[in-house]
């Protein structure tokens, strides 16, 4: 496949790059088709995240792997594309302990654990069921249900 789109750049006018490998084009479709304008920074995190397997990743950590990979980009550039990506509903924010969000390529209703004190986030495998859940508030629907199953790993208490 070799589409070209004009994709511009942050800091001058417009410029012409080749998608011509199928997954830079993927990636364009995806985020074009998700009303998002098509710069150097959203294609290149959206091939980071959209073209590897689920994951689910930090700000910090996406910024870590782009700089690694030669990305000339900064920490508040991340975090506006990965919300601009949530808005779009390319990804899921879940906050998994008040203060840091992981930002999870894999939008359907899923629960999740986190790994307290190691900062990791996982699917659960197996499904979880709800015999009941509460109403919403009168005038209000209910958007989404998140759960978080928060883990540490177990404190030998034998001394022996």
């Amino acid at each position: 496949m070799n589409v070209r789109s004009t994709i511009p750049e942050a800091d001058s006018g417009d410029i012409n790059i080749s998608l011509a490998d199928e997954a830079s084009a993927r990636c364009a479709q995806l985020l074009g088709d998700a009303g998002l304008r098509l710069t150097r920074h959203r294609l290149a995190l959206g091939q980071m995240l959209f073209l590897r397997p689920h994951r689910h990743v930090t700000a910090e950590g996406l910024y870590e792997e782009a700089t690694a990979a030669n990305l000339r980009l900064s920490l508040a550039t991340v975090y506006n594309t990965l919300n601009q990506f949530t808005e779009a509903g390319l990804l899921r924010r879940i906050a998994a302990d008040g203060i840091k969000s992981f930002f999870d390529t894999d939008t359907s209703v899923h629960p999740h654990f986190y790994l307290e004190g190691e900062d990791v986030l996982v699917d659960v495998t197996d499904g979880l069921t709800f015999t009941r859940i509460p109403e919403a508030l009168p005038g209000h629907e209910i958007a989404r249900l998140d759960v978080v199953v928060h883990l540490r790993r177990k404190r030998d208490l034998d001394p022996a």
